[in-house]
């Protein structure tokens, strides 16, 4: 059966704070949700109607069941959902905010994900991963030997660098970087990504298109919240959309949100301009919400 998107990458519990605050040191009540960047993203292309599978590896604990039955409950399988046993599922508890908010990951099940078959890679029209999926191994390897197959079986890569240098410290993460590029991927990154990832709190989005425009991406995607969207398919230069205009409730998921959208759209028209769009709307939806799209 053919698969639109096929996510590796985490799965794991999101502990939302139930006031907003810019700082965890101030929340005291949390939310729990199902939560994982490539995990959102197929949840939210089920919410589009799309075909989305993910791999993911989680505890065999209560919390881990919580995250599965999340997932059937709006349709997603778990036939590629690993639970492993001795390690907890990961957790993170997030501020909730009306910006980027501040979050703590505990990683434990999340980096275990397992050799990923040729069989199941064979059926995807695009395989997706994360900056912070691809941080620690043994999932670093298994998902860059899953990318490399994909992309040797003529499949297109696509990866959400959601950069955080907690989750990758001693290592700054450039040089998965640049094995991801020379892979040609879709490539999607926030401005507030680039400066974590660059170590530059002061960074604009024309040094970031500068420093992005050497990586020859099939396309790039530049998030700046509410300052709209610049892309470039490294043929006619870069474009910027611009955000809508809405009320934030939780910016939390705004960036899982707008690359479902784009997926959704791009694995039918593979046209650059009409995916932007359609991921802006599909993020503006989901800013104005608190928790995921499809609840």
């Amino acid at each position: 059966m053919k698969i639109d998107v096929l996510a590796i990458g985490e799965l794991l519990a999101d502990f939302i704070s139930n006031d907003y605050t810019n700082s965890l040191a101030n929340a005291h009540e949390f939310t729990m949700f199902q939560g994982g960047s490539p995990a959102n993203l197929c949840a939210n292309l089920k919410f589009l109607g799309k075909n989305a599978e993910l791999v993911a590896t989680v505890g065999n604990d209560n919390i881990g069941a919580f995250l599965i039955q999340s997932l059937q409950k709006i349709g997603l399988g778990s036939t590629y959902i690993h639970q492993i046993h001795g390690i907890p599922t990961s957790l993170v508890l997030v501020g909730k905010s009306l910006n980027t908010p501040d979050f703590i990951a505990y990683r434990m099940a999340d980096t275990y994900i397992e050799h990923i078959s040729e069989t199941l890679l064979m059926h995807a029209q695009i395989v997706h991963t994360s900056a912070f999926a691809l941080s620690k191994n043994p999932a670093q390897q298994h998902i860059l030997q899953a990318l490399n197959i994909a992309k040797s079986l003529g499949n297109q890569v696509s990866c959400d660098w959601n950069f955080a240098p907690e989750i990758w410290s001693p290592s700054n993460g450039q040089n998965i970087f640049e094995k991801l590029c020379a892979l040609h991927p879709l490539l999607k990154l926030s401005l507030d990504d680039f400066k974590r990832f660059t170590k530059n709190d002061e960074a604009t989005a024309e040094q970031a298109i500068n420093y992005l425009s050497q990586f020859h991406t099939t396309l790039t995607c530049l998030t700046c919240g509410s300052e709209g969207v610049w892309y470039t398919d490294h043929e006619k230069g870069w474009h910027k959309q611009d955000a809508k205009p809405v009320s934030v409730v939780d910016a939390t998921g705004a960036g899982d949100a707008f690359w479902a959208g784009f997926l959704a759209e791009f694995t039918h028209s593979n046209n650059i301009h009409s995916s932007v769009s359609n991921g802006i709307n599909l993020a503006a939806q989901k800013i104005q919400q608190l928790g995921p799209l499809y609840l």
